[in-house]
């Protein structure tokens, strides 16, 4: 992997993550969601600033890898296609942020953690084609969106006669 390919890769996965706090640290640090009810199975607070760093990583190591691999296999259409799928994933990943947290549509949230959690296998299996050894941590990024897709479908059924 080159590094100007990571530096990359690191900085669209940064500016997603900017973007998601952004919407998301003013929501968590209110009483609003606090007050909100959240099912039994919801992991700690404490979870979400250890996953979701260890995820970004993933994604851009491995993204960068792929990408890499692809031009130097001489794939430049796949190469664009995974690169378009990056952008595409993030995009929706930063969006469920501000749908859930700022604009408070649980509903909207669920479906787009929905459509992020397809993208997310999309991108996995992308990169597992291009290297399966070292895509296999990027598999965990899907896993954990379907989980967050179960837990906002679950939080918007609790709390559909709060908004």
């Amino acid at each position: 992997m080159r590094i100007p390919t990571l530096v990359g890769t690191a900085a669209a996965v940064l500016l997603t993550s900017t973007l998601g706090a952004a919407a998301t640290t003013p929501a968590v640090r209110s009483t609003w969601y606090d007050h909100l009810r959240k099912p039994a199975y919801q992991p700690p607070r404490q979870v979400f600033p250890v996953v979701w760093p260890a995820l970004y990583a993933d994604i851009a190591i491995v993204s960068a890898s792929a990408i890499d691999r692809l031009r130097d296999s001489g794939q430049a259409g796949e190469q664009r296609a995974y690169q378009g799928a990056l952008a595409g994933n993030l995009a929706l990943n930063a969006g469920w942020s501000w749908l859930f947290f700022n604009r408070r549509r649980f509903g909207a949230a669920t479906l787009l953690s929905a459509i992020l959690t397809v993208s997310s296998a999309d991108l996995a299996r992308r990169a597992v084609s291009v290297d399966k050894a070292r895509a296999v941590p990027l598999v965990l990024y899907p896993l954990w969106c379907a989980f967050a897709t179960v837990l906002s479908g679950h939080i918007s059924v609790l709390n559909r006669r709060r908004r």
